[in-house]
């Protein structure tokens, strides 16, 4: 992740050869498409008025949806596969500015072994004092996704260049940087409490991205991208109470297909 953040600074700062493809300047352009995410082991710290303790190197893995056409392309349905959605401006013919929604999916591996510190002291069959102790992570310990989802609202200064033309397709390098939000849906079941599954502002990402963009007829484009970055979500919701909170931070990496259009002034 840190090799797609300092390529994508240096493009961003070093190349200047002018375009010889029509004028970007002053256009808008949008696109939508799928992604797959592999996330780095993360510390879960879960504190409330009776358990204050941290589960070391969780695993989690992204959950993809079966392709199916009703999912895929049911307009009512679009939320359910992971995805990411853009609707940028040129401000000159070569970067943009841009706000983006990339619909994550963050699911903790079941029945894994991790180890524990801290306490809890709310009447369950795991009170207790840990340090660094091994435990099995049961259902009626924890069940804890982003599933609906890992959702990241950004902004990117991105910067397109032309790598090769041939009649009316012109290949592109693209590549960016950006920061933003995390507003989870949160999935979580804590120490056999009630579920929890609601929105709310959890935290931050910051990151970066490099892709292939293939544009025909100057108004049509299919793009390949790798995306990566650090999220930090300090402010989780565990249960119903505002006093039960979680907060972790990790790096993800990301693999997009997506599909958009130009629209030119």
């Amino acid at each position: 992740m840190a090799f797609l953040i300092v390529f994508s600074f240096n493009c961003l700062l070093s190349w200047a050869q002018p375009s010889q493809t029509t004028s970007h300047k002053g256009n808008l352009y949008f696109y939508w498409g799928w992604n797959t995410e592999r996330f780095t082991k993360s510390d879960l710290h879960f504190k409330g008025p009776d358990h204050d303790f941290t589960l070391f190197d969780v695993v989690a893995k992204d959950r993809q949806s079966k392709f199916l056409i009703k999912d895929y392309f049911n307009p009512s349905r679009l939320s359910i596969p992971q995805f990411n959605f853009r609707l940028g401006y040129f401000i000159t013919d070569h970067y943009s500015i841009s706000i983006g929604q990339d619909h994550m999916k963050y699911v903790m591996v079941p029945s894994q072994l991790v180890d524990i510190s801290g306490s809890i002291r709310a009447g369950t069959a795991y009170d207790g004092t840990y340090d660094k102790e091994s435990i099995r992570i049961a259902t009626d310990l924890l069940k804890f996704e982003h599933t609906n989802g890992l959702n990241y609202s950004n902004l990117e200064l991105r910067r397109l260049d032309p790598i090769l033309t041939l009649h009316n397709l012109t290949m592109n390098l693209t590549t960016g940087i950006g920061l933003g939000v995390l507003i989870p849906r949160t999935d979580a079941t804590l120490l056999g409490r009630a579920r929890y599954d609601e929105y709310h502002l959890a935290g931050y990402s910051l990151g970066a991205v490099t892709g292939i963009n293939f544009t025909f007829y100057n108004s049509f484009f299919i793009q390949s991208e790798l995306k990566g970055g650090f999220i930090h979500m300090p402010d989780i919701r565990t249960t119903n109470s505002l006093l039960d909170k979680a907060s972790q931070r990790f790096w993800y990496g990301q693999s997009n297909v997506v599909f958009g259009g130009i629209v030119r002034f």
